[in-house]
């Protein structure tokens, strides 16, 4: 900046010539020169307070805004600070083969309270107490006039209980958003859902997670917001589902049975179109797990797929399968089934003395342990465990349920010939209703394996060949025969020829050995039609007693037989089967008259 001079010479000098005083042009400079000066800084203090009232003004307004959101905040209980994903509260919904909801989800709240602004916390206890029951006046008094600043009093409330506290009227007592899992069916497929439980819970949300079933199977899936909302379809037909366990239920009341199951699965893909245990549960109020006693006996535990049980005389078509497949035998080679069976210490004998020699055809529609022991015997001890690895029952069963891996079979540690021979009639090997369908499908159907599925197929899945469509072809013979003239004469249903197999398993002693003289598990294992098999149907009585006569029946022809004839009876239109005539066999003749 150029510097102005306090006496001009120019100025000097004119002033002189003038006669007028130089000074004065000195004074009136330097005063313009203070003032220049004054100015500069008056503008300088002015930006620099302007400056800091900007930034005391920023300050208080990111303080006030902040402690404006901390009032808003509702209170949750201190946790310790983590990094971590947001709750995500939205679960797909679960649907049947047709789209029928299975489960979905419901809007509803949670009620917390936050003692230290409520007006009258005892009023408040006392009016809870009311409100729910199973609540403790004594212990929230004491909660509310504590030191605690927040407090959960119930993680789900109905409408009607929101309404109610909401007349209390206390403003420290306080309402968060819930969504949370519902089942419109009640207890229907029960076993085969789960159930679902809260995870992290914020007070604004909660994570819904599920605790067993296929929601616990599929948890992340059904969680997952890249799904957009779509539903889980299983292979489940809600109305077959809920006709079978109403026949179920009326049978195993029926039959004095202490428990039920039952499988109906699509012979050809491995759907699982039903699946249902008895006792059982209602998944939108899921009991507690049993901490003592038999697991089997409370109401979560899945029969048809945790429950492994010796499942008796239905194992024998596979004996009889095995060898046919091998060329040992034919239907119609005789076997000696002279009783008893004398092998080592061991006897085995039959329900009745079929004298000395059966076909392989009667043996199945007889049901003769012996002959099935003779025929095990040529097939020897490590093809027939290859067999039956190949039908899928020396492991657990791939279905997609949390509970499928305890299904695992109890397999002997040791095979010698006499395990071969009681295997072969079901004794000594036990695995689960589940396992028994997927094998029937498995040398009824066609020959090729079939694993069992909860999900909706677009798609029949190939599996291996286990035997030929040949020999699958005289197993359906053979079942037939068993409905229509052999043990499961019961089991006939006019229009759609059920072919099956009855087994009667006497149940082990759980402590000392042995078995009970009185105690038997009584499965009807049965394909529909026999001729071109849709679906393969296993029913389970856990100790039936048939008491309509003088002395008790517990044989699963005049128990579990029946039941499920009335089940197939049922079933069978629902599936879309219309009743036909049976084709001939051989070179039979049907007559049809217009």
């Amino acid at each position: 900046m150029t510097r102005t001079p306090l006496r001009p010479l120019a100025r000097i000098l004119d002033a002189r010539e003038k006669g007028e005083n130089p000074d004065a042009i000195e004074r009136e400079n330097l005063r313009v020169r203070h003032e220049a000066l004054r100015d500069k800084a008056r503008l300088r203090a002015e930006g620099r307070l302007l400056f800091m009232g900007l930034v005391f003004f920023s300050a208080f307004t990111v303080i006030g805004a902040r402690m404006g959101l901390l009032a808003a905040t509702e209170p949750v209980e201190p946790r310790t600070a983590t990094a971590g994903a947001p709750i995500v509260a939205a679960r797909a919904d679960i649907v049947d083969r047709e789209g029928r909801i299975l489960a979905t989800n419901l809007v509803t709240h949670s009620l917390y309270a936050q003692p230290q602004i409520m007006v009258d916390p005892l009023h408040s206890a006392r009016e809870l107490a009311r409100i729910f029951p199973d609540l403790d006046a004594a212990q929230l008094e004491k909660d509310f006039t504590g030191s605690r600043k927040f407090l959960w009093i119930k993680k789900k409330i109905s409408p009607e209980q929101m309404q109610a506290v909401h007349d209390i009227g206390d403003p420290g007592l306080l309402f968060g958003p819930r969504e949370m899992r519902i089942y419109p069916n009640g207890a229907l497929a029960a076993h085969v859902l789960g159930g679902a439980s809260f995870g992290r819970e914020g007070v604004h949300s909660a994570e819904v997670i599920g605790t067993a079933g296929v929601e616990a199977t599929f948890d992340k899936w059904l969680r997952d917001p890249a799904n957009g909302g779509q539903p889980l379809q299983l292979s489940l037909d809600l109305g077959i589902q809920a006709t079978i366990e109403e026949v179920l239920d009326g049978g195993m009341k029926l039959m004095n049975a202490k428990g039920a199951s039952a499988v109906l699965m699509d012979a050809h893909t491995g759907e699982i179109v039903a699946m249902a245990s008895l006792p059982d549960f209602d998944p939108n109020t899921r009991p507690a797990p049993a901490v003592k006693g038999d697991p089997s006996d409370s109401p979560l535990f899945n029969r048809a797929v945790q429950g492994v049980y010796e499942l008796g005389s239905t194992f024998k078509i596979f004996a009889v399968a095995q060898a046919i497949e091998l060329g040992l035998v034919s239907p119609d080679t005789m076997i000696e089934t002279q009783s008893p069976m004398i092998w080592g210490k061991h006897r085995i004998r039959d329900f009745h003395n079929y004298g000395a020699r059966l076909s392989v055809t009667d043996i199945i529609l007889k049901s003769s342990n012996i002959g099935t022991a003779r025929i095990a015997l040529l097939i020897g001890a490590e093809r027939q465990k290859s067999f039956l690895g190949a039908l899928g029952l020396l492991e657990p069963t791939p279905i997609e349920m949390v509970e499928a891996p305890t299904g695992r079979p109890i397999v002997p540690a040791r095979w010698p010939d006499i395990t071969t021979m009681t295997i072969s009639y079901g004794h000594g090997l036990s695995a689960s209703p589940l396992h028994l369908a997927a094998a029937y499908a498995t040398v009824a159907a066609g020959g090729t394996r079939v694993t069992p599925t909860l999900l909706k197929q677009d798609q029949v899945p190939v599996g291996p060949r286990v035997i030929s469509e040949q020999t699958s072809a005289t197993v359906r013979a053979l079942l037939r025969g068993v409905v229509t003239k052999g043990t499961a004469s019961f089991g006939e249903v006019p229009g759609y020829a059920v072919g099956g197999k009855t087994g009667t398993a006497d149940k082990p002693i759980p402590t000392g050995g042995g078995y009970y003289d009185d105690k038997v598990i009584a499965t009807f294992a049965s394909i529909f039609p026999a001729h071109d098999p849709k679906y393969v149907f296993i029913l389970s009585l856990d100790e039936p007693s048939e008491n309509s006569g003088s002395e008790p029946r517990r044989t699963a022809g005049w128990t579990a037989v029946p039941v499920g004839a009335e089940v197939i009876r049922r079933i069978a239109p629902m599936l879309g089967l219309r009743p036909e005539v049976e084709p001939a066999t051989g070179h039979g003749i049907t007559l049809v008259r217009n």
